[in-house]
């Protein structure tokens, strides 16, 4: 893939723009529409990510076929009531979310599969879901001893319980609730310890009763029956909140100020309440001081640039917010302090390090512990930089909300946003950013 910079001046914006769609949606309901007779999806992200989805959905045997235009797209999903064993190794590229579903989702197949994925997939921990898989019948392995991919499974899954650390990744615990029903015996899960990032669970449960699996949940876990028949006929996928945190955060930075009653600033549009735990931006950028409406009822959220000041935010939740909440607390006055963070350095980098030292290159007075940051806005006076994007497509998109702020910013590895919104760089300057490619 071409290395790609961009570079980003002071800028102002405003105007109405579409919603995303939402990635965690769009991976959920193509594993399940797999796993489904015939599916529909409306509206689906295509990106790097979900395409690897798509991709590893079709190694185990289902047909998947796009129509539409990419504003305007649908999937036709023919799936398989049992996994096929992959006629080749499933390249996950950069994308966790299909590495731990489909690791789940083989094991249910009678044979042997293997799954791998770029640099960064294989440094990242899988060893909670290897040890569930295997005490519910698989024989699932790192090739490397160490929990990090290539991972070898060997089917079939039988059923019965097991024990998940809930503190590393949520996506341990959806990957064996989209698989268990299909497997051979019933299936319980006791989650140890916190379940980080629980609205992601949520999601797949939401996704799960619309394809007519039905799961118990109690304070321990979840116990899911055996025999169940995925039926997903026709899907939705929402907008996407956790990529629309940049455009929400671009309006309360940079957007216009209103003028009067018909005042500018940014909409975006398609934005209803669900299940999604990243929702909660609208509420922290209200107690940031952000002049921020959000009409659930039409799905509009509308910001216009504000005087921020520094909270205290809780991320076990939400963890894609990080980095734009790491930005906010940059431009804002006070301090910014993100807390119960750890689990945010599991992802395709270590954000709250990659955050650290990013922001300090702009006149940021920022500092890590193991599991906070804290950002003192009052102290800081942002200025443009030279920056690293880290091949991560939430670090780049944070720091270009920076740099419109701060103009004069260069980052590398802009390449990396087509793993969760293609289009940022485009819908951005639709709004007036100053984003060129150099």
């Amino acid at each position: 893939m071409k290395i790609m910079k961009i570079r980003i001046d002071r800028s102002s914006a405003c105007g109405t723009i579409q919603a995303p769609p939402s990635k965690s949606y769009t991976h959920r309901a193509i594993a399940i529409a797999a796993l489904s007779d015939e599916s529909e999806i409306l509206y689906p992200l295509l990106s790097d990510d979900t395409l690897a989805t798509i991709n590893a959905s079709r190694l185990i045997g289902a047909d998947v076929a796009a129509f539409g235009s990419k504003s305007e797209n649908r999937l036709i999903v023919k799936g398989v009531p049992r996994p096929e064993v992959p006629d080749n190794v499933i390249d996950v590229l950069n994308s966790g979310t299909t590495l731990r579903f489909f690791t789940a989702i083989t094991s249910l197949a009678h044979g042997t599969s293997v799954l791998t994925g770029d640099a960064s997939i294989r440094t990242r921990p899988n060893e909670p879901l290897l040890h569930a898989l295997t005490d519910l019948g698989a024989d699932v392995f790192s090739t490397r001893g160490d929990g990090t991919a290539p991972i070898v499974v060997r089917g079939p899954l039988k059923g019965g319980k097991t024990r998940i650390n809930g503190s590393i990744s949520s996506q341990f615990t959806s990957a064996i609730l989209i698989a268990a029903p299909l497997a051979e015996e019933d299936t319980v899960i006791a989650i140890e310890g916190v379940l980080k990032s629980r609205p992601y669970v949520d999601v797949t449960l939401e996704v799960l009763r619309s394809a007519g699996i039905t799961v118990r949940e109690d304070d321990s876990g979840f116990a899911i029956e055996s025999g169940q028949v995925y039926r997903l006929r026709k899907y939705t996928v929402p907008g996407d909140f956790s990529s629309s945190s940049y455009l929400l955060a671009a309006g309360a930075l940079v957007g216009d100020r209103a003028a009067d009653q018909d005042g500018t600033g940014i909409t975006v549009e398609n934005l209803y309440p669900s299940a999604q735990g990243d929702s909660a931006i609208i509420r922290i950028l209200a107690e940031m001081g952000a002049d921020i409406v959000w009409n659930q009822e039409l799905g509009k959220v509308t910001v216009r640039k504000s005087d921020l000041h520094g909270i205290t935010v809780d991320v076990e939740k939400t963890p894609d917010l990080v980095p734009t909440l790491a930005v906010l607390g940059a431009c804002a006055s006070g301090e910014m302090r993100i807390t119960n963070a750890r689990h945010v350095r599991y992802k395709e980098t270590d954000r709250l390090h990659a955050m650290t030292v990013e922001l300090a290159k702009m006149g940021v007075a920022i500092s890590e512990t193991d599991d906070e940051l804290l950002i003192k806005g009052g102290e800081s006076e942002i200025r443009g930089a030279v920056l690293h994007g880290w091949d991560d497509h939430r670090i780049v998109m944070a720091l270009a909300v920076a740099g419109m702020v701060a103009g004069g910013t260069v980052i590398d590895g802009a390449e990396s946003v087509a793993v969760s919104y293609p289009g940022f760089v485009r819908d951005m300057t639709r709004l007036g950013a100053s984003i060129v490619e150099i």
